[in-house]
């Protein structure tokens, strides 16, 4: 079923027909209309969303994961639904979350990459007021509004959460920020205002979030809980690294200990929805931003190919559950492929409003799909473009362009989910039939409203030569997926990146890249 049935399906589903004829239905009826789908008291459904930050698809028990136990959000797969077949709409950070907010593929205003630290970051960055968020669609169904933890949309004061729908915000604005009290690092914010924070950040975000719920359990809310976990810098407690005694490798330890706080917080949220017995009032989403950075952090996203920043399955395809007790079944794996895109639109349906086609949304509501009233498949197509790199998936069919391949690479991933047997030279007709319908939606898209300065590509990768000059310029040669930090992919010599990384992290900073030159003489 294409996108045009999916929708018209959804919309004969809200209004409660019983649709015997297709696949899937037979018995089947819709529960309440949109206008009800409210808590057994009869008031709108709360909505969280929590976004996990480089998240690995092979990083949780329920996916797999066979050392690190995440109970908290494992729990949201049983008493829900989990997505197989889940997608961002970028494998880095902030256009990922611009497409996120908007239901919008984000290549449609320009927000195609990262805008790299906030010191270097392009005087056009940010996610622009022309685009109305998920805050602002649910503020103008009666919800209150609030966001806790990674903002990465925009530094200017227009563009910060409390301008763009948020009543309440608590967090930072740029793509990265220290799990540790320290000097010199980035502000967190209490809406607008600087504020000391002195407990370990996961700790403090998932404290802000239930206290959020605490002073708005008696009004429908919608709390946007974006964990900077288990995104670099690798930072933990002894209260989290004492669970992992047995592994050895330090990375993979700290990596543990991160997920393990973000699990024990993706609890608390859940706990204070308990205490005010509003479970069966809540829609709970959790998912990640893109892929985990496997070479950095040792996440996982097994048993895909590749990891953040890269087409393949691994930078694109994430964890995904959804739970809303009493309302939606439980216990269910459904593997038609879905997007971050979809989220808007299902939170609107979900508050009993109505999405508006002047809005041009990318994105479906799922939660007939989710109700199990249609098996319909909501994207026959989905595509990815970022600068150099895209990516097409049509049905199973996936056709991939990465940084220095000559030919594109396509891949059955029915048949082949790890993207290792390519049919591109056996099948040149099913390649041209994707490139086509590529060619056809990017051209529905703009250029990137921002990029690297001077266009320097051909140097990513290498140091000095002809690349030599200031170190926010050469930071920015060399940030490939403009996330702000560089890693030994990006730097390409082992030795040297060995040198650079003065606290052993696993990521280069525009400091640490300063320093490194200062140290060698040249010009930093």
């Amino acid at each position: 079923m294409d996108r045009r049935r999916f929708l018209s399906t959804s919309a004969l589903l809200a209004g409660g027909l019983v649709l015997p004829d297709l696949p899937g239905l037979a018995g089947l009826t819709s529960s309440a209309p949109p206008q009800a789908p409210g808590s057994s008291r009869g008031r709108k459904p709360n909505i969280v969303l929590i976004l996990a930050d480089d998240l690995g698809y092979g990083d949780l028990g329920v996916q797999g994961c066979p050392d690190i136990p995440t109970p908290n959000v494992d729990g949201l797969a049983q008493h829900g639904t989990r997505f197989t077949d889940a997608y961002v709409s970028c494998p880095v950070c902030s256009p990922t979350r611009a497409g996120l907010l908007t239901g919008r593929y984000q290549q449609r205003f320009g927000h195609e990459t990262n805008p790299g630290p906030q010191e270097a970051a392009d005087s056009a960055f940010g996610l622009p007021v022309s685009e109305t968020l998920m805050p602002q669609r649910l503020k103008a169904l009666g919800y209150r509004t609030g966001m806790v933890g990674k903002w990465h949309l925009g530094y200017k004061p227009e563009l910060q959460p409390s301008r763009r729908g948020f009543d309440e915000f608590f967090g930072f604005l740029g793509g990265a920020h220290a799990y540790l009290p320290a000097r010199g690092q980035a502000q967190i914010l209490r809406g607008t205002e600087p504020v000391t924070e002195k407990e370990y950040l996961t700790d403090a975000f998932a404290r802000e979030a239930a206290a959020f719920i605490d002073r708005h359990r008696r009004d429908p809310f919608f709390l946007y809980l974006a964990f900077n976990a288990v995104h670099t810098p690798m930072q933990s407690v002894d209260k989290y690294r004492a669970r992992f005694g047995a592994i050895k490798d330090e990375t993979r330890r700290t990596h543990a200990a991160m997920l393990a706080a973000m699990d024990d917080g993706v609890g608390q949220v859940l706990k204070t929805l308990r205490q005010h017995e509003l479970e069966r009032d809540t829609l709970v989403i959790f998912l990640s931003d893109n892929g985990g950075p496997t070479p950095q952090t040792t996440s996982s996203n097994a048993p895909l190919r590749g990891y953040k920043a890269q087409m393949w399955e691994g930078g694109i395809r994430i964890p995904f559950m959804v739970q809303w007790k009493g309302r939606l079944p439980e216990g269910r794996v459904c593997r038609r492929p879905v997007i971050s895109l979809d989220l808007l639109p299902t939170a609107v349906a979900a508050g009993g409003g109505t999405v508006s086609p002047d809005w041009k949304l990318d994105g479906v509501n799922l939660l007939p799909l989710l109700a199990g009233e249609t098996a319909a498949v909501p994207h026959e197509t989905l595509c990815w473009r970022m600068v150099d790199k895209r990516a097409i998936r049509h049905g199973d069919w996936k056709l991939v362009v990465e940084t220095g391949q000559k030919q594109p690479a396509l891949f059955n991933l029915a048949e082949d989910i790890g993207e290792k047997r390519d049919l591109a030279g056996a099948m040149p007709e099913k390649v041209k039939e994707l490139e086509d319908r590529y060619r056809a939606w990017s051209a529905q898209m703009i250029p990137p409203a921002w990029g690297r300065q001077g266009g320097a590509r051909a140097g990513r990768g290498r140091l000095g030569g002809a690349q030599a000059g200031p170190a926010e310029e050469r930071f920015k040669q060399l940030d490939a997926n403009r996330d702000g930090k560089l890693t030994p992919d990006e730097v390409a010599r082992p030795r040297v990146f060995r040198q650079m990384d003065a606290n052993g992290d696993g990521v280069v900073t525009l400091e640490e890249l300063r320093a490194f030159l200062r140290g060698r003489g040249r010009n930093g």
